[in-house]
């Protein structure tokens, strides 16, 4: 399975454009939140992604809602495109479970966010194996701040040691925009917003 994944578009319909012109080249995409700026934009930005047809997995960001997301796609139109926070689906016989959200509780009173423990409560239900499709890195992964913190979610990092996902995405941490790391088997990518090509073997 070729995946086309992308994060943090933040509202650049230019960048929405080629990756249009790109999904032609995918068998799944995937976009892992931030697609509104301060919850600004989101209808305009996924109105532009609407023309992508091939199926798509979509979890919010921290700087839209899950709901406002889900409103976004059905007012576009945009069939291809199925919404997952805190639930799964399977597509082309892969198994894809999508958690959005800032994780852990970011310092911004406007952010669509959870705690660690909200985030735990709400990957209890994924089945082990599945793609994870997260906008928050996991705590040390793809995470490190321009400060050099780490800022991903210990919680995230834990439920990919127990459930060992072949591929886990995220974006949310713009500093570690394309950056790879792995937990055990599994490889975890922060994505950007242009998009990166990622391969999932078969079965």
């Amino acid at each position: 399975m070729r995946m086309l994944a992308f994060s943090d578009l933040h509202t650049d319909l230019d960048r929405a454009a080629r990756l249009v012109e790109m999904s032609s080249d995918a068998d799944v995409v995937i976009g892992a939140g931030d697609f509104a700026s301060v919850h600004s934009g989101l209808d305009e930005t996924i109105g532009a992604l609407a023309a992508i047809t091939t199926p798509t997995v979509v979890v919010p960001g921290n700087n839209e809602t899950a709901d406002a997301l889900r409103e976004a796609c059905a007012s576009a139109g945009w069939e291809a495109a199925t919404v997952l926070h805190g639930e799964g689906a399977e597509i082309a016989g892969t198994d894809f479970f999508g958690l959005g959200a800032g994780i852990p509780v970011t310092p911004w009173d406007w952010s669509f966010d959870l705690s660690d423990a909200e985030a735990e409560a709400a990957l209890a239900p994924c089945p082990e194996g599945a793609v994870l499709v997260l906008h928050s890195p996991p705590k040390g992964h793809c995470d490190l701040s321009g400060g050099g913190d780490h800022l991903g979610s210990e919680a995230l990092a834990a439920a990919i040691e127990r459930l060992r996902p072949p591929l886990a995405v995220c974006g949310h941490i713009h500093e570690s925009w394309g950056e790879r790391s792995r937990i055990g088997s599994t490889e975890i990518a922060n994505l950007g917003p242009d998009g990166a090509f990622l391969e999932l073997a078969d079965g």
